[in-house]
């Protein structure tokens, strides 16, 4: 993100943390300028900062032209026919991203914004007196670990454009140059292990700071370092790409590693399974806070996901992740309803979503049924492909109420395992984050269209302000739905 609006966005997220949000008591600072915290931190500035970078972070994700709908509708599991603004249709759906628009233009400037933040508060963590060793250690790796989710965002968006990483230098110094996708991919997983590592030598210390609700077990050196942990997993098996021409796969045996040292809960003798244990995403209805606007009355389902949907073992119900978060849309003598773009005959749908059932729903992060579905993957291709069927089964039967998988270990190909992924993929993860547009990406399989006239846009270009600070930048020649 070019500098000077750096400036003025960071100063802002500073200026507002005394309002109230996802439930955190946030000290008035009377507006402390950036210089404070860096130069002259007191345990209240730095605390109240590194709260604010969970404030931001949540920023983006849960709006209609936020992570969740937008790639949820460029992956074709959502539709969004807001008649106040076609783009959702003409834009995301028909034509390539257009990167002076708010949507296209999208996740880059809030990101840079918190990185930046971040490595404010790396600078003045060590100038606060009240801090012991433990309290300094937990914050830096809090603050690497938000760095690199920031960085995550960044590039499952962007992906093949890259992205600036040597990015911490004062306002006005020159621009760091833009890196590859597999060298932003290196710098995440440099990030997390050294996030991991402070964490770890934090010695189980609680944070100084406030978490929201959302990190609910997560609040600690020791518990936090196991959600940095998922973290790294996902990025490993993210790491290189199936796609053709693709010069790098993905580290299969670092996700495996991460993962047991993760927060994961497969057990097979459990009594029950939370599939949804992790952080999340949390809204309320507080004054200064914000709402989750996925509860929408024109975000639809796509019509794939009911007709692509197996049967349970009785033969007549759908899956019951489907049945869990998709509903069908009824008439008021109970028939069903079809609702029509207004814009494109071609798209149409009888069904919505109840993913989110009220407007304060929370929005996961990353769950325990997501690291176990990275876990078969893993498995997989590091050559345990029995329990990596095992893996898939044990999500497939107890969260889809789905009959067994019927892959033979010693016969199945890479590619009809990577079909049975995709699907327990496409229904745990339904609506969560745009798992679906990621996936078909990096396993390069083709990205579905409703009709021959729209657009395969499988990125996000750079945006217009970082290329207009940026003459001549390659990167910005990259178009969305370029090959």
């Amino acid at each position: 993100m070019h500098t000077k609006q750096l400036a003025f966005v960071v100063a802002g997220i500073l200026s507002s943390l005394a309002l109230s949000a996802c439930s955190l008591d946030i000290p008035d600072l009377n507006n402390p300028g950036l210089d404070q915290v860096q130069d002259t931190p007191t345990a209240a500035s730095i605390n109240t900062a590194a709260t604010g970078l969970i404030i931001g972070d949540r920023g983006g994700k849960s709006a209609t032209t936020g992570t969740v709908n937008q790639l949820g509708i460029l992956g074709r599991e959502a539709y969004d026919f807001e008649s106040a603004d076609v783009r959702f249709v003409s834009e995301l759906l028909q034509a390539n991203l257009s990167k002076a628009s708010p949507f296209g233009g999208s996740f880059w400037a809030g990101q840079y914004t918190i990185i930046r933040l971040a490595n404010i508060i790396l600078k003045g963590a060590d100038k606060v007196p009240e801090f012991n060793d433990d309290n300094k250690s937990a914050l830096k790796g809090f603050a690497h670990t938000m760095i690199a989710m920031e960085f995550i965002t960044i590039i499952i968006t962007h992906d093949s454009t890259g992205a600036p990483i040597d990015v911490d230098h004062p306002l006005g110094d020159p621009l760091g140059p833009f890196v590859s996708k597999d060298a932003v991919y290196t710098e995440i997983a440099r990030l997390l292990d050294l996030g991991f590592d402070e964490l770890t030598a934090a010695k189980k210390s609680a944070f100084t700071f406030a978490l929201s609700p959302g990190y609910t077990g997560f609040t600690n050196a020791d518990t936090y370092a196991q959600f940095n942990r998922a973290l790294k997993a996902k990025i490993a098996c993210y790491q290189g790409s199936f796609a053709s021409g693709s010069a790098k796969t993905p580290n299969y045996q670092a996700a495996l590693d991460a993962i047991g040292k993760s927060f994961i809960s497969d057990s097979r003798t459990a009594m029950t399974i939370n599939f949804d244990l992790g952080p999340s995403h949390v809204y309320s209805l507080g004054s200064g806070d914000v709402q989750n606007g996925l509860v929408n009355p024109n975000i639809y389902a796509h019509p794939s996901l009911e007709t692509d949907a197996q049967k349970q073992t009785d033969g007549t119900s759908l899956d019951a992740r489907y049945l869990a978060k998709v509903d069908k849309l009824l008439n008021a003598d109970k028939t069903v309803k079809t609702i029509t773009s207004m814009t494109d005959p071609a798209l149409k749908t009888t069904i919505k979503f109840k993913r989110y059932p009220t407007n304060i729903s929370p929005v996961p992060i990353i769950r325990n049924e997501e690291l176990m579905l990275y876990k078969a993957e893993a498995l997989w291709f590091t050559g345990d492909k029995a329990g990596a069927i095992d893996e898939l089964n044990f999500v497939r039967t107890k969260s889809g109420k789905l009959p067994v998988l019927t892959l033979d270990p010693a016969t199945a190909t890479d590619a009809e395992f990577l079909d049975a992924l995709l699907y327990e993929r496409r229904y745990s993860l339904l609506f969560e984050g745009g798992h679906r547009w990621i996936d078909l990406r990096r396993f390069g399989r083709e990205l579905p269209v409703d009709a021959p006239n729209h657009t395969r846009n499988v990125r996000f270009p750079v945006p217009q302000a970082e290329c207009d600070a940026r003459p001549g930048e390659p990167a910005c020649m990259i178009t969305s739905s370029q090959p």
